[in-house]
């Protein structure tokens, strides 16, 4: 299954569109990810990130994508530790419609509930299309990062390993 960290990651993406941008950065060392898909056939995921200030901005811009230049709406009201967002994103011929719910700390744990309604474009594995879907990620702090990672490393559960700043390289500059 080769194909399960792109689909995961578009996944992600799809359903993370906007509040990324606005979350404090986490603190730096190693953090696990586990993700739970409400939407059949998608199974849950846990995934490993090393990061540090640069590296963590990096990957909210590379899951969040950019504010200004995909979403619509970005609402976002902070209650003591609760962040709420509220965005309309496009993304090529796809509409996502999202509602987040973050809570905890960026020092140590933190929780997403996201609810989200995509429209358009070319469909994805397990969701239907215009179908509501649910997607929760419990993060922890697990401590420095392991030897040999550097900030960027993100480590699928099938141990594949990409950096979001080699991949950042690969992008073409904003028009």
């Amino acid at each position: 299954m080769r194909r399960t960290p792109f689909v995961l990651l578009t996944l992600f993406a799809g359903a993370y569109p906007a509040f990324a941008l606005d979350l404090p950065v986490r603190k730096s060392g190693l953090w696990e990810l586990k993700m739970e898909f409400a939407a059949g056939g998608v199974p849950g995921q846990v995934m490993k990130q090393c990061v540090d200030p640069e590296a963590d901005r990096l990957m909210n811009l590379n899951f969040g994508g950019s504010n200004e230049q995909y979403c619509s709406k970005n609402d976002v009201s902070r209650n003591g530790a609760t962040i709420t967002v509220d965005s309309v994103c496009k993304f090529g011929e796809a509409t996502t419609t999202s509602h987040a719910v973050v809570t905890g700390s960026f020092d140590s744990a933190y929780t997403v509930q996201v609810t989200s309604k995509r429209e358009g474009g070319p469909p994805l594995p397990g969701v239907k299309p215009g179908v509501e879907t649910r997607m929760s990620i419990s993060a922890k702090w697990l401590g420095p990062c392991e030897k040999g990672q550097r900030p960027g490393d993100v480590v699928m559960a099938n141990g594949v390993t990409m950096n979001v700043l080699d991949l950042q390289k690969l992008r073409p500059p904003p028009k």
